[in-house]
């Protein structure tokens, strides 16, 4: 239905008001959403860059002839495991797939704007207490490999790390854990 409840309490808000003034609220309603979803639809564009070179030349037509190579974006693979440890703490560890059930309407797109399924390799953690991009290990579950941060939680879980997987088999297996994990460099 059309005129729902939200929609009844505006128009019912509005009756005190001059007609000039609600043409201007409109008016700046507009504005707001021309600026939002129209002229800067970033969320959107930063998507549709897939890695730091294709930016670059996306930049470079633009006209901005500035260096742009020191540049580091979150969505990067990890250089490799000669980072050093910057500290070290116990979490529980779990696991997790792209399922609806399981994530959000887009599961295989990460919090970050990620596509893991896309990517193909599991090297993608889920923690709300690290910021994007945050390098990890888990070396009593996985070795030396080295996990990036890009996946949020539900907000109940303040220290537990989820790993993505493939398989749910596999993310059945690893089932809760309570692990070592290293914060890199």
């Amino acid at each position: 239905m059309f005129l729902n409840y939200k929609f009844i309490m505006l128009i019912y808000t509005f009756r005190f008001l001059k007609k000039e003034t609600i043409k201007k609220i409109v008016f700046i309603l507009i504005c707001i959403f021309l600026f939002d979803n129209v002229f800067f639809p970033a969320p959107i564009f930063a998507s549709d860059v897939n890695n730091s070179k294709e930016f670059i030349n996306l930049i470079t037509n633009f006209g901005l002839k500035n260096d742009y190579s020191k540049l580091s974006f979150p969505n990067t693979l990890p250089e490799g495991a000669d980072s050093k440890i910057l500290r070290s703490a116990y979490y529980t560890i779990t696991a997790y797939n792209s399922e609806v059930a399981q994530c959000d309407s887009t599961p295989c797109i990460t919090a970050n704007g990620f596509n893991v399924c896309e990517h193909g390799i599991e090297d993608t953690i889920a923690a709300n207490f690290l910021r994007f991009g945050t390098k990890v290990q888990i070396p009593e579950l996985f070795g030396d490999r080295v996990f990036v941060v890009r996946d949020r939680m539900n907000k109940r879980y303040t220290s537990r790390v989820d790993v993505w997987m493939i398989e749910k088999t596999e993310a059945r297996e690893l089932g809760v854990k309570y692990a070592q994990v290293d914060i890199l460099k």
